[in-house]
């Protein structure tokens, strides 16, 4: 019997915290777990595997809302004692949750308690979708703004080399499944629900095998980590998804691969920020630049150096603009915005402070 996972105990975070605090911790785990900063460590892909699973579920409103139903009334208690066990024939009758929902429906001490719950309701394991895996990537400033590629690599389950996905061992006989008749799912109800469910004798595939296969002990599947070059759209944002179309996991009934769902975080610039399509920087002048004018060389996005004009008196916190050096979204180019900020000398020499005086002196200054 699978037991109970406590999502919110996996990422570090209180039950109560916020998407953000949610993001945070997933960010912060899947770094320090990822296959690529661990090749080779088979317990922290299965860690990385159980905090994306963790942060798939507490990141969506819906299925938070399930999650936290089950973990306030009973779900958990009931999946740990296998209380109101479930067969395919039926399902023992158990007083409903509130509002409507009931922690028997989909049979907690059944198929192998909580985690078949979560199948049920987040939509794994049904014949017809495989639910999508979902990653956040770090992607630098100037590939969001500018469009490019980055290298992912991403933990699945693909069909066992060894026997093909049957899940039987090479020159051994495969069966029709008696308990689900080849259909892969077994059907069981409450009152007047009736749920479809991955038949548990064949895991779906409608077929058992006489002997299982030793390279994945009958699983059919093998996981592997596969290797992607992402595409990022130019003007890509902070939090953006994209959806990558049968690159996730093996449908375990034979159907179509899942997808997965990419999340960007876009890194800060040391240089740049962006505001829209519009890119703003800082760069600094000296009094005299500020005070006779000046020409300046300001790096665009692309790389480039373009030649700034300042007129004499520009004041600290001038902004000026260089045109269509922006971001290029949707056939809209923005500008580059240069703020300017004046620096003072700290020390000066008793000849330089002598002149200071001077000056403001005839200039009518106070100091």
């Amino acid at each position: 019997m699978a037991a109970a996972k406590d999502y919110y105990q996996i990422l570090g975070v209180s039950p109560t915290a916020g998407v953000n605090d949610i993001k945070k911790a997933y960010r912060r785990l899947a770094k320090k777990y990822h296959p690529d900063a661990r090749p080779g460590d088979s317990a922290a892909a299965e860690k990385f595997k159980e905090i994306s699973e963790a942060h798939t579920v507490l990141s969506d409103a819906d299925k938070r809302r399930q999650y936290d139903l089950m973990r306030k009334y009973g779900a958990f208690g009931a999946a740990m004692s296998g209380r109101g066990r479930s067969g395919p024939t039926g399902a023992q009758q158990r007083p409903p949750g509130p509002e409507g929902f009931d922690p028997g429906i989909g049979g907690f001490g059944g198929f192998g308690g909580l985690g078949d719950l979560f199948n049920s309701i987040f939509g794994r394991g049904r014949r017809d979708m495989v639910e999508p895996i979902e990653l956040t990537v770090a992607i630098p400033f100037r590939v969001a703004a500018l469009g490019g590629q980055v290298p992912v690599t991403v933990p699945v389950n693909e069909s066992c080399p060894a026997c093909g996905g049957s899940g039987a061992a090479p020159g051994t006989t495969v069966t029709t499944c008696k308990e689900c008749s080849g259909r892969g799912t077994v059907s069981f109800g409450q009152g007047g629900f009736a749920v479809n469910r991955p038949c548990p004798a064949c895991r779906g595939r409608g077929r058992v095998a006489a002997s299982p296969c030793a390279s994945c002990r009958g699983q059919g599947e093998v996981g592997v980590h596969k290797r992607l070059m992402v595409k990022v759209p130019a003007g890509t944002d902070d939090g953006q998804k994209i959806r990558l179309k049968g690159q996730g996991q093996r449908h375990p009934a034979g159907g179509p691969p899942g997808d997965i769902l990419v999340s960007f975080a876009v890194e800060p610039d040391r240089f740049f920020r962006r505001e829209g399509v519009d890119i703003h920087c800082t760069v600094p002048i000296n009094i005299a630049q500020a005070v006779f004018g000046t020409r300046l060389k300001v790096r665009t996005l692309d790389g480039r150096r373009m030649v700034l004009k300042i007129p004499p008196g520009t004041s600290p916190g001038q902004k000026f603009r260089i045109r269509a050096q922006g971001v290029e979204k949707n056939g809209t180019r923005g500008d580059q915005l240069v703020e300017v900020t004046v620096s003072v000398p700290e020390r000066l020499s008793p000849e330089q402070e002598e002149l200071f005086k001077q000056f403001a002196d005839r200039a009518g200054l106070k100091y």
